[in-house]
């Protein structure tokens, strides 16, 4: 989920709350003014319309010619970003922050660039920083930018849950969620990971969260089966792979976890013939002892 990846820098919902110098002044010196206007449309124009050698020409031709605007900056950075230039895009989007230290768009942009190389510390302050600017200029943050920072956030948790830090990754879903309650889709990451990280119960809750909104995610209820399951509530974990089952019949995560479950009882010469708890471990499943219903201790 990376939102800086086609950048609507002219929408309405996503303009930053103060770009600083971005259009030219109204009194224009002599010279070539004329002409970096028609560079800077045309540049522009280039950019919106996924035309990134004509755009990226022409914005640097602007620089060359000692314009500096924040936009164009901006622009610049994302463009060397799309290419996957990025220590020239982090230098261009710097650029941008350098002349407009109020510019969100820029921030997130270098928070995002941060985080896919891996500097999560560089992320979160840049992304931090963003937020503490939105809140300040407009008393409470839009939507769009409460989207974008939310999915900021939930990005830098499934790295951290990908790399093992599971507990850090548990925080940055909650505080994505602190933004977007609504975004059940880092709501079920989030349950995800609090199973993994040894939390059941705290995971079970997350995923029947999300069934009482909507209670036709599958994934989350075949999730929360095998949440059951990891409690010792076989019962229930069969109860809720069979709801799953009479919503779609051809769901082949709910089948196999029945068939497995079912077949335990009979199962004694072989003990590796369709193991569950074998079958979730490659899921990625906890590997740890199952637990008993007595609450999870807090992340």
């Amino acid at each position: 989920m990376d939102m800086h990846r086609q950048p609507e820098p002219r929408s309405q919902s996503s303009e930053p709350l103060d770009r600083g110098s971005q259009t030219l002044p109204p009194k224009e010196p002599s010279g070539s003014t004329a002409s970096d206007r028609e560079i800077l449309m045309r540049g522009r124009r280039a950019f919106e319309r996924g035309e990134d050698r004509v755009a990226l020409e022409s914005l640097t031709r602007l620089t060359a010619n000692g314009i500096e605007y924040a936009d164009v900056y901006y622009m610049i950075g994302m463009l060397h970003e799309r290419g996957e230039n990025f220590d020239a895009a982090l230098d261009s989007l710097r650029s941008a922050v350098r002349i407009n230290p109020s510019y969100v768009e820029a921030l997130l942009a270098l928070a995002s660039l941060f985080e896919r190389r891996g500097d999560f510390d560089r992320s979160q302050g840049y992304a931090e920083r963003a937020s503490q600017l939105a809140k300040s200029s407009t008393g409470g943050l839009d939507p769009t930018t409460r989207g974008k920072l939310a999915n900021q956030q939930a990005a830098l948790g499934d790295t951290l849950a990908q790399v093992g830090e599971k507990r850090d990754a548990i925080e940055e879903y909650r505080r994505a969620l602190d933004r977007c309650p609504s975004f059940h889709d880092i709501r079920h990451r989030l349950g995800m990971t609090l199973r993994e990280a040894g939390l059941p119960c705290q995971a079970s809750r997350e995923f029947r969260r999300i069934l009482s909104v909507h209670p036709g995610m599958l994934d989350s209820q075949v999730q929360l089966g095998l949440t059951c399951y990891s409690m010792g509530r076989t019962p229930e974990a069969i109860a809720e792979w069979e709801a799953v089952l009479e919503k779609d019949a051809s769901c082949k995560e709910a089948q196999m976890y029945l068939r497995l479950v079912r077949g335990e009882s009979q199962r004694t010469a072989d003990p590796s013939d369709g193991d569950l708890s074998q079958t979730v471990a490659v899921s990625g499943w906890s590997k740890s002892a199952l637990t008993t219903d007595l609450g999870d201790p807090k992340p």
